[in-house]
């Protein structure tokens, strides 16, 4: 192994446009020359092969070497973009707009692309500062561009970094237009990054522009045509953008729509590439919103918003009688959804979309209102691409509620209407749990539930998913499972994905997949409870909740899962 490793590590350290990423990789192979195993083994780990380009994008570790996130990784990966952009346009000067995040490295990946997709031709906009991931997503198609980069890792740990492409312009048109990227031009990118030989031969060139608040400001006015005229009493609301990049823009467009009542929780509020507060920079992460609490009793809040680090999922709580609420993603999802189709002006016109692994909730909101109503694969690649889109969302807490503007998932422009309905609802002497229980009285109870399974050994998830497939379970929750489907097999709507999907007797749904971006494996859980009489509710929330215990304990026994 070490003879041809070893001449590898040297080249690569030859060719590295960072000398703190050569100088690590320097350290390391000197230490396993002299016989250090550990060094030895994290070097085989790091050059195990080029980080794999793919719907996602890039996103790894950062550090040195080609499995890592760094500079050397990104210049090819700008590089190979640039050549398929050219290719596809039939010629050099493809307009590429690019963002960045505050997680360590972000500006200089950022900045790098740019000189070099600039060095191919390019024309390239680069944000001047950080930005939210929806602000990127918004200027691909305002400007009609035919890509652009967002260099953020979202909610993933602070270690980590990403690259996130979306085609337009003259690459995509229709409804995919200024969208996250698909197969195969994900196969078709790698390729051009897999013939990128030398880095430091690559032209660069500093002739692009830099892009400042201007555009920030027309994103701005942009969302806050969602807000209406019709004034509201005011909320006391209780921010957070869990020390990332979108708690400015957020105070923006809140003040914007007459929410001026906001306090920030101070020690999330600047952006801090240590997430030094939270394990997991992610609002659905147990005690992610702690901090938001305690903010939110010292000044008797309404409502608590809390963004992800790049502000592209958004997570609510509210006050109840037993404490603080964090509605799930598919509570969120639902009251966006009802919320939307109340006022749509031509239900016949519009279309709603979610995941597969969301609630079967949304489907019946449209059947209601007349509307369209569409399933896709997981991921906001899928979910943009429907047909005539005009709100969709995933469990995950995104949501995108504005896709003429924005075709990704958006949590600041979620969060406004979020903080919209919030508002209407007090006006009336309700709240969000009562419009939960509204839509339960009309639709039945649809309760949903996850299971997920962090792994140390990534070997542990595939094995997981086999076990499944050898010895699928018969039984969930007391019902005999009536349907089972290997989302491996494409069908007539739905690409190839690595899932699995069983529904019971009794309706219940449970779907086991590998998480895209973290080592999980994850269960999605539903079950549906019909409801005759408000007074009837509690009883069916509490078999609601004995039932999704049962189905948690039922798939990881299957699966091989811890128990939850």
């Amino acid at each position: 192994m070490t003879g041809s490793l070893y001449p590898n590590v040297r080249a690569w350290i030859e060719d590295d446009p960072d000398p703190r990423t050569a100088a690590e990789l320097t350290s390391l192979l000197t230490s396993a020359e002299a016989g250090d195993e550990g060094a030895a083994a994290e070097l085989t780990d790091r050059f195990s092969g080029l980080l794999q380009f793919g719907t996602a994008g890039l996103r790894g570790a950062l550090g040195g070497g080609p499995a890592r996130m760094n500079r050397a990784v990104v210049a090819r990966a700008a590089a190979g973009l640039a050549a398929f952009l050219t290719e596809s346009i039939g010629g050099a000067g493809a307009k590429v707009i690019i963002g960045f995040d505050a997680r360590y490295g972000s500006r200089e990946f950022a900045e790098d692309s740019a000189r070099i997709i600039a060095g191919a031709g390019g024309q390239v906009h680069l944000f001047d500062q950080h930005c939210p991931t929806p602000v990127l997503a918004y200027a691909v198609r305002a400007l009609d561009a035919d890509a652009g980069v967002m260099v953020t890792a979202s909610h993933n740990p602070p270690e980590d970094n990403g690259y996130k492409v979306y085609l337009g312009g003259r690459v995509v048109t229709g409804d995919g237009r200024g969208a996250q990227l698909v197969a195969p031009m994900d196969e078709q990118i790698a390729a051009k990054i897999a013939a990128v030989d030398a880095v430091t031969d690559l032209p660069r060139s500093e002739d692009f522009t830099r892009l400042g608040d201007e555009l920030i400001e027309r994103y701005v006015d942009s969302v806050l045509t969602l807000a209406g005229t019709n004034p509201l009493p005011g909320l006391k609301i209780v921010y957070t953008p869990m020390h990332g990049v979108g708690g400015e823009i957020l105070t923006r467009v809140l003040t914007g729509a007459g929410f001026t009542d906001l306090t920030a929780v101070h020690e999330q509020a600047s952006p801090d590439p240590d997430f030094p507060t939270v394990p997991f920079p992610n609002p659905e992460e147990a005690g992610a919103l702690d901090l938001a609490y305690t903010a939110a009793e010292r000044v008797g809040a309404d409502l608590i918003i809390a963004n992800d680090p790049d502000a592209d999922r958004v997570s609510i709580a509210v006050p109840t009688e037993d404490g603080w609420r964090q509605l799930t993603g598919d509570e969120a999802g639902a009251l966006l959804g009802e919320q939307i189709a109340r006022g749509s002006p031509d239900p016949a016109r519009a279309a709603f979309a979610n995941s597969i692994v969301s609630s079967r909730l949304l489907g019946a909101i449209a059947a209601h209102h007349g509307i369209a109503h569409h399933e896709t694969l997981t991921g906001f690649k899928w979910i943009s691409r429907a047909p005539g889109l005009t709100y969709g969302y995933e469990e995950a807490i995104g949501y995108c509620v504005h896709p003429e503007a924005v075709r990704d998932k958006d949590g600041l422009s979620a969060a406004l209407l979020l903080a919209l309905l919030t508002a209407e609802a007090n006006a009336g002497g309700r709240s969000l749990p009562d419009l939960l229980d509204d839509l339960a009285l009309r639709h039945g109870l649809y309760a949903t539930g996850a299971l997920s399974a962090r792994v140390a050994d990534l070997a542990a998830i595939p094995a997981a998913m086999a076990r499944l497939r050898a010895a699928p379970p018969r039984e969930l929750a007391g019902s005999p499972v009536l349907e089972r489907a290997d989302l491996s097999t494409p069908t007539g709507e739905l690409p190839a994905t690595d899932a699995l999907v069983y529904t019971t007797a009794a309706d219940d749904r449970v779907i086991v997949r590998p998480s895209g971006t973290e080592p999980k494996v994850k269960c999605y859980l539903e079950v549906i409870i019909d409801v005759g009489t408000r007074e009837e509710l509690p009883a069916a929330k509490r078999r609601a909740a004995d039932r999704l215990a049962a189905l948690k304990s039922d798939i990881a026994a299957a699966a091989g899962l811890p128990a939850p």
